[in-house]
């Protein structure tokens, strides 16, 4: 062990309680899912996706779901994932949508040292600093910017034919991401470090930018921000009923 991307043992994020598998029956719209668990009526649940889910109608697909145990919630219950495998297979592989809880997650592995290959030994982390006209992420050890990305409007792994695709929608919201490159970039007169960190929940081939719109505008500012210095990496984790886990962390030679 030891090489690039290598995470050590031991990152692993445990869930309070176990997750709930049930089944997706709907999404009335961006914030709900109705959710069947088998045993009572269908319930109502909170979706933490703010973006379309890879294109994808989820309605039949297999779901893990926490509860936040808050009954001043309006949807206590919340999809933390899904899986393209059917429901009645065993051994699912899940996919993780849960953007909101996203930050969270890094911020744990940050502070457990599992991003060694990425920031080398971690010693003091900071949440939610301003640079330019936005707040980022993370500035860690006081020199490295780290900004979130959890992209969900692919879902960049093989997906079965019996999963149905919604109608195509055109898709161009980069803006702030890309300002966010910009202002990376920009910080690198004052900082030693800027990263962007693209977080994928599940098994996939590797992050690519969606092939909207504005797509020869994103390459380009790419092609600027790491010609700048800016670092592009990913880390794929892998959800399960009892927590997430980190399995790699690299950095991105395509985009």
């Amino acid at each position: 062990m030891g090489g690039k991307g290598d995470v050590g043992d031991g990152a692993f994020l445990a869930f309070a309680e176990p997750l709930r598998e049930g089944v997706i029956l709907a999404r009335p719209n961006r914030f709900i899912m109705d959710v069947d668990f088998g045993d009572a009526d269908p319930v109502r649940c909170h979706c933490p996706a703010v973006s379309r889910i890879g294109g994808l109608d989820l309605a039949g697909r297999p779901c893990l779901v926490s509860d936040s145990r808050n009954p001043k919630r309006k949807m206590p219950l919340t999809v933390e994932a899904f899986s393209l495998q059917r429901p009645g297979e065993r051994d699912k592989r899940w996919i993780g949508i849960n953007q909101n809880a996203s930050n969270r997650y890094v911020e744990h592995f940050l502070r457990a040292g599992a991003f060694r290959s990425m920031l080398g030994p971690v010693s003091q982390v900071r949440r939610e600093v301003p640079l330019g006209g936005s707040r980022l992420d993370f500035l860690v050890n006081d020199d490295a910017y780290l900004e979130v990305k959890t992209p969900l409007v692919q879902i960049q792994t093989e997906v079965p034919a019996y999963v149905p695709r919604l109608p195509e929608v055109p898709f161009n919201s980069t803006e702030r991401a890309m300002r966010h490159l910009r202002e990376l970039a920009a910080s690198l007169a004052d900082h030693e470090r800027a990263v962007i960190l693209y977080c994928l929940y599940y098994d996939n081939f590797g992050f690519r930018y969606y092939h909207g719109t504005t797509y020869d505008e994103v390459l380009a500012t790419v092609e600027a921000c790491r010609a700048a210095g800016v670092e592009l990496w990913q880390a794929d984790f892998e959800v399960c009923p009892q927590g997430v886990a980190l399995k790699r962390c690299y950095e991105l030679e395509r985009w």
